[in-house]
């Protein structure tokens, strides 16, 4: 397990992209045109797999052309990692044939479930850190790392429960998983921060417990602010706000551990305009390039 001590530990061979370390944003369909008519120096872009498992159309008209600019992030939000039931193998099938058509420098899912038998519910739920569902996680990983006959990076999730059967701390869960199955890790620090308000947790202690040295690309986004049944803060990562300055803070702490990371702005609801979520990738650049001199 990384530790404060750990910070020079160099990223493992699993978790090595070819995305650059710098700031990209997630590409809207609405900002189609406007990356393609003003090409933003921009370090890459991620979309979500599951909006391209189709033929044709002007998705991957679009995407075609700016993939031929610009490093690609694909970001799976489908494939259910912790369902109890098998993978669905239709749906890693189309997402391997997507990752073969555009080459992306990465792809990453989330450490949740979204299946019940054929049920799809359209939400990442959170999981009981036992053994049973580790295996069971680290099963699915190797699956889907055998057919896109690739490394994939996990996220960890943001959550607003906890199970009473848990045996593992989630950190130490991830760590494991990730030690078993050789994926890298997705950190959103956004949903650190999350989890860590809702579970009344030290948001650099759960850092601290992660394994930092496997991290291949971060995701930055806002949150929601609401209050539970007992008066206590609750946040939501609804992606719906401008990224709130102690996340900032947090991914500060983050880069003085581990050094520069490509680095996502994540914005998937209440979208503004393409500017607004620029000046936000470039502020993550002024910090990238900042840890990047000191590293």
């Amino acid at each position: 397990m990384l530790t404060i001590n750990d910070h020079a530990q160099p990223r493992t061979q699993a978790a090595r992209t070819g995305l650059p370390s710098r700031a990209g944003l997630g590409l809207k369909t609405g900002h189609f045109r406007e990356v393609l008519g003003s090409q933003p120096d921009i370090g890459f872009f991620e979309v979500h797999a599951e909006n391209y498992m189709v033929a044709g159309g002007p998705f991957h008209h679009f995407l075609g052309l700016i993939r031929e600019q610009y490093p690609l992030s694909l970001h799976g939000v489908g494939l259910s990692i912790g369902a109890e039931g098998p993978l669905d193998k239709q749906h890693l099938q189309r997402l391997a044939e997507l990752i073969q058509r555009y080459q992306p420098q990465a792809f990453s899912e989330h450490l949740a479930w979204s299946s019940h038998g054929p049920v799809f519910l359209n939400d990442l739920l959170p999981l009981a850190y036992d053994t049973p569902t580790l295996n069971r996680v680290c099963e699915h990983i190797d699956q889907v790392q055998n057919t896109l006959k690739r490394p994939m990076l996990l996220e960890n999730p943001a959550t607003y429960l906890a199970f009473q059967r848990s045996t593992l701390d989630e950190a130490d869960f991830i760590a494991e998983v990730i030690r078993r199955s050789g994926c890298g890790l997705l950190l959103d620090v956004n949903n650190v921060y999350v989890s860590c308000v809702n579970h009344q947790r030290d948001p650099l202690a759960y850092l601290d417990a992660l394994p930092l040295h496997t991290v291949a690309e971060i995701h930055l986004a806002g949150f929601a602010e609401d209050s539970d049944s007992l008066g206590d803060r609750l946040l939501i990562d609804d992606h719906g706000a401008p990224i709130d300055q102690a996340v900032w803070g947090l991914y500060r702490q983050v880069l003085q551990r581990i050094g520069p990371v490509a680095t996502l702005i994540e914005r998937d609801n209440q979208v503004p305009a393409f500017a607004v979520l620029l000046a936000e990738a470039q502020q993550a650049d002024a910090l990238l390039l900042d840890a990047g001199a000191r590293t």
